[in-house]
C-alpha cells in the first residue's frame, strides 16, 4: 500500500499515513462532503468514530471516490459504553461505512471507571484475527492502561491517539510510547479550536512568516518532523488545500527547539481518566 504523503510504520508490520482528515464535530451530510473534498486534494486517510455520527457520510464519500480500498486508510473507534460487545460495535461501524473491514480500530477512552477496557483490548485481538481490522491501538491512554493491557496481551497497541499541540507536548508519554514501540498519534495538533496557537506563541508568526506558510502549516510541520501521525479536521476546503501543503519545506532544528521550548503542559481536552461518557 503506498500514499501520496509520508508514512509512518507501525509495530504490525503495516504503515499509516502521516497525515489524515479529521471529522469530530462534522455531521453526515459535511462528512460526506468534506471527505470528498479531501479525496480531491488527495488525502488517502480519513478518521471517523462511532461517536461522530458521521459514519455513513464518510462511507458515502468512500463509495463515491472510486479509489481503491488498498490506496485507503480508514480509522474508527469503540466508544465508551460498547466496550463489552466490540463485535456488535464493529460490525455496526462496517455496515455505516459500507467497508468489510477497517484499516485500524481504536479503544477511544480507557474510562477506567468502567472497568471494561481491558476485556475490549482482548475482543480487539480476536477482531483483528477475523480480519474486520487490520490494525488495532488505543486513544487517550496514560502508562497505567497501556500496564494494564500489557499484562494481560502481547500484543503492543499499534498506537495511541492522544491530545498533542505545541502547548501540550506529551514528552514523558511519548518516551514511554517509544519504549513499548507504540506510535504517537496527535488529536488537536492545532488546539483543537480552544486556543489560539498565534496569540498563545508570538513567535509562530514570525516562523511563518521566513517559511511562506501560514502558523497552522508551520505547526503542523512540526508535528510532522516530530515523526508524529495527524489529522487535523476542518470543514474548509481551503484549509483542506493548506493542510495538506506542508511536505515542500523543512523547519530547521533551532526552530524546532523553540518550538518544543512553548510546552506549557496545558491541556484543552479531557483528562483520560475523565473521558467516562455513555
Amino acid at each position: 500500500m503506498t500514499f501520496p504523503v509520508n508514512s509512518i510504520s507501525l509495530n504490525d508490520g503495516t504503515s499509516i499515513p502521516q497525515l489524515g482528515l479529521g471529522t469530530y464535530r462534522l455531521d453526515d451530510d459535511d462528512a460526506y462532503r468534506v471527505t470528498a473534498e479531501a479525496f480531491a486534494v488527495g488525502y488517502r486517510h480519513i478518521d471517523t468514530a462511532r461517536i461522530y455520527k458521521n459514519e455513513k457520510g464518510v462511507g458515502r464519500a468512500i463509495r463515491e471516490s472510486g479509489i481503491p480500498r488498498d490506496d485507503l486508510y480508514i480509522t474508527t473507534k469503540l466508544w465508551n459504553g460498547d466496550q463489552p460487545k466490540a463485535r456488535d460495535a464493529i460490525s455496526s461501524s462496517l455496515d455505516r461505512l459500507g467497508l468489510e473491514h477497517v484499516d485500524l480500530y481504536l479503544i477511544h477512552w480507557p474510562a477506567p471507571q468502567r472497568g471494561t477496557y481491558v476485556e475490549a483490548w482482548k475482543q480487539l485481538e480476536v477482531l483483528q484475527q477475523d480480519g474486520l481490522t487490520t490494525s488495532i491501538g488505543v486513544s487517550n491512554f496514560e502508562p497505567e492502561h497501556l500496564d494494564a493491557i500489557a499484562a494481560v496481551s502481547d500484543i503492543v497497541p499499534v498506537l495511541n491517539q492522544v491530545e498533542l499541540h505545541p502547548l501540550f507536548q506529551q514528552k514523558d508519554l511519548r518516551a514511554e510510547h517509544a519504549q513499548r514501540g507504540i506510535a504517537t498519534e496527535s488529536w488537536g495538533p492545532l488546539g483543537h479550536g480552544s486556543v489560539d496557537l498565534g496569540a498563545e506563541i508570538p513567535a509562530l508568526a514570525n516562523l511563518a512568516a521566513r517559511y511562506n506558510k501560514t502558523i497552522a502549516q508551520v505547526v503542523l510541520r512540526w508535528h510532522i518532523q516530530e515523526g508524529l501521525i495527524i489529522f487535523p479536521k476542518t470543514s474548509h476546503q481551503e484549509r483542506l488545500v493548506e493542510n495538506f501543503a506542508i511536505f515542500d519545506f523543512a523547519i530547521s532544528a533551532d526552530d524546532m527547539d523553540m518550538i518544543r521550548g512553548c510546552d506549557v503542559g496545558h491541556r484543552v481536552g479531557a483528562a483520560p481518566a475523565d473521558g467516562n461518557w455513555d
